[in-house]
């Protein structure tokens, strides 16, 4: 088998400097000076003797000057992605380094991406400055202007005039977009002035670790897409999402001004049992233990609260916290907290049941294939895996009798290979799952090897073009064998495989300090010998795609690998639905014709494309107030009609110009939890197709026999 650590992942989350102006403003940020470590050179010595080793990697490339050209584009897209700071007169005086830092690496000296910081620090600054003094004069929004939001692929700004008016667009967008949502103009000038100044302090919080982090990762991103460098902070972050499971006290935190504040509480966990925090209070200083000095926290890093927050099971941490109803000034209240292991359920599978017309559809939503690597190491018969939890899920749909179970992997980017293999094995007796070739060209097949099923009735699989990976692994078997209906819109288009690599492993053993390498190391092809390299999975029954590949995708990658082909892999067909498809095309298009909520997703869909595509917005306030007068009677003859059929009043608003934590936290989660609760039509629809495939099929001997020609298939979904 493989390794445990092998990983089948969609795009994670980048590691870069790109900062969102998301917090309240520390005093004025003092001057940021940096310089490589020590670590940090023999880190990148060793991230160097990875990426271009063929025993390691699947596509190792030598690190010379066309790979330092890449490495240096990546950087300064890393840095700058919008092109809002740096001038040419900038990037003219990096080009020395353009073709150097492939010998920088090498030998160790990494003061070249400093230096690219350090101007990138001053650039920030004076942007701020310049934007917080647009703010003292009133802007002409009588004018025909356009902000061009979309900047990725814009040139840099000749100079400095030229940055100076794409800045001045960009502030007077903000303005508007508060003015029309009636702000007054002292509130939308203090609103502005605390969102650009906290901008700059956030970037001086910026460290050395994150400025090697980021480099790092434009060498390893400029290997593949999925090529990855992770700080030891980074690393332990990303196998914590993977186990679903700390060691803390049951808190999901966020900046909002100087302070950490209670984002959300996980139930069940320390926090959430004592009764004594709620949703907005404060942190303002953490003490470890029942005596240990209390530290003040008060404009500290996120990342730095939360590793004084976190320990050992059984320990305790004393929180001094400031009430969320209470002033600055207010009484401050003191917290005993005794940590224990938290399980982050709300990211791990979950069950639902849908009443679709004469039928009980079971859905199991699954967000991830996460797995506790080092319990699962350990032989740990209780380690936490997706396959171990959906297992117990489809047993309980089983008791509750339920016709037909929809796998909903909609926003999956991926997770353990392992997992998607053995999550297939749930709904195969035996067989192939998924075929993998190393950077040799040795192909071996990875399956399913035990026998039994955990489910073996009618089965659907939604999917969206954030399903990716692993999800892609699952749904192509599941297609391949012919196992259930694939359903939504054609998946990410990821097929490679990675390994998590320790770089501490190497040197003696002093602590984690040199973090780890998320690394391809082989290409994965489905069953039939077909690849999800950009091709994605396509469902049998498509929804409207919401984004294309041209937007968002495996194939918007420039150094995506290539899609090819390899011989099939042995297994037994279970069912083959073209013979239905049409059938169920038509009685989804009929159906959907008269589903307002479908019909209003799929304007909305549209809509979004259509205003996206234009990549530009009216800076004219009348335009902008027709627009804004334009969709309320929309919402409005939409809310009208939903009460009029007696559906659920969308709680959605007009833009209120503000940035998430620039609203109060108890409402922004509010906010964000009806948005969760709106109806999913799609989710119903799917219901309703396998519904109809059900239907179908026990209506017509002669069709069962065609579709499902296996013998116990055929008897399971035609009863």
């Amino acid at each position: 088998m493989f390794n445990s650590k092998l990983l089948a992942l969609s795009a994670v989350l980048p590691l870069t400097l790109a900062i969102a102006a998301t917090t309240a403003p520390a005093p004025a940020p003092k001057p940021t000076t940096m310089a490589p470590t020590e670590a940090q050179a023999a880190a990148a010595r060793l991230v160097y003797g990875l990426l271009s080793d063929s025993r390691y990697a699947y596509r190792p490339m030598a690190l010379d000057d066309t790979l330092s050209a890449d490495i240096f584009r990546r950087y300064l897209d890393s840095l700058d992605s919008e092109k809002l700071f740096f001038t040419q007169a900038d990037i003219t005086r990096f080009q020395p380094y353009r073709t150097t830092l492939d010998d920088s690496i090498k030998s160790q000296n990494l003061t070249a991406a400093y230096d690219i910081f350090g101007t990138y620090i001053k650039r920030v600054d004076q942007r701020v400055a310049y934007a917080r003094s647009l703010l003292a004069k009133p802007f002409d929004f009588s004018a025909k202007e356009t902000w061009a939001y979309d900047r990725e692929k814009a040139t840099w700004a000749n100079d400095q005039a030229a940055l100076d008016d794409i800045w001045r667009k960009y502030v007077k967008n903000d303005v508007l977009r508060l003015k029309l949502a009636g702000r007054s103009p002292d509130d939308i000038r203090r609103t502005l002035d605390k969102r650009y100044a906290t901008l700059a302090s956030r970037v001086h919080e910026l460290r050395g670790d994150d400025v090697f982090e980021s480099f790092m990762n434009a060498y390893a991103t400029s290997i593949d897409p999925h090529t990855s460098y992770m700080s030891p902070r980074s690393a332990e972050n990303f196998n914590m999402q993977m186990r679903l499971s700390l060691e803390g006290i049951g808190a999901v935190l966020q900046r909002q001004d100087e302070f950490v504040v209670i984002r959300t509480l996980v139930p069940g966990g320390p926090a959430a049992m004592s009764g004594k925090i709620k949703v907005g209070d404060r942190i303002v200083a953490v003490g470890q233990g029942d005596k240990g000095a209390l530290t003040d926290v008060v404009g500290w890093r996120i990342d730095d609260v939360v590793d004084l927050i976190r320990g050992n099971k059984g320990t305790r941490v004393r929180l001094d916290v400031l009430p969320a109803d209470a002033g600055v000034d207010g009484a401050h209240k003191a917290v005993t907290l005794v940590r224990d292991k938290v399980k982050l359920e709300e990211q791990a599978a979950s069950k639902s049941i849908i009443n679709a017309g004469n039928k009980r559809i079971g859905v199991i939503t699954l967000p991830g294939f996460y797995l506790d690597f080092e319990a699962a190491r350990r032989g740990d018969p209780d380690a936490r895996s997706a396959t171990a939890d959906v297992a117990k899920l489809l047993a309980e749909l089983k008791a509750a009798r339920v016709d037909g179970v929809v796998m909903d992997l909609r926003e999956n980017g991926g997770g353990s290979l392992v997992e998607a293999v053995e999550l297939t094995g749930l709904f195969i007796d035996k067989g192939p799952v998924v075929q993998v070739r190393e950077s040799g060209g040795r192909v071996s097949v990875e399956g399913d090897e035990q026998p039994g099923v955990a489910w073996d009735g009618p089965l659907a699989v939604l999917v969206n073009r954030s399903s990716a990976s692993a999800s892609e692994i699952f749904a192509a078997a599941i297609q391949d064998y012919g196992r259930g209906l694939i359903i939504g819109e054609p998946t990410f288009g990821k097929g490679t495989v990675q390994n998590l690599i320790d770089l501490d492993r190497w040197p003696s053993k002093l602590g984690a300090q040199f973090g780890q390498v998320k690394l391809t190391i082989a290409q994965f092809f489905r069953v039939d010998g077909d690849t999800t390299q950009h091709a994605g999975v396509v469902p049998e029954i498509q929804f409207p795609v919401t984004v294309d590949a041209t937007e968002f995708g495996e194939s918007t990658y420039d150094n995506a690998l290539p899609a090819t082909h390899i011989a099939m892999a042995a297994h037994t067909n279970l069912g083959n639905f073209a013979p239905i498809t049409p059938r169920l095309m038509a009685l989804h298009n009929a159906r959907v014709a008269k589903d307002r909520e479908y019909q209003w997703w799929a304007d909305d869909v549209a809509k979004f494309r259509t205003e996206r595509d234009k990549k530009v917005i009216s800076l004219n306030e009348a335009e902008r107030r027709a627009e804004r007068d334009r969709n309320e009677a929309d919402r409005k003859q939409r809310e009208a009609e939903r009460k009029a059929l007696g559906l659920a009043i969308d709680s959605d608003r007009n833009d209120d110009g503000l940035q998430a934590d620039e609203r109060n936290v108890a409402q922004q989660v509010a906010r964000e939890e009806a948005a969760k609760n709106r109806p999913d039509p799609l989710l119903r629809e799917s219901a309703a197709i396998l519904a109809d495939a059900l239907n179908l099929l026990n209506g017509s001997a002669q069709l069962t026999t065609q579709v499902l020609p296996v013998t116990k298939r055929a008897t399971v979904w035609s009863e």
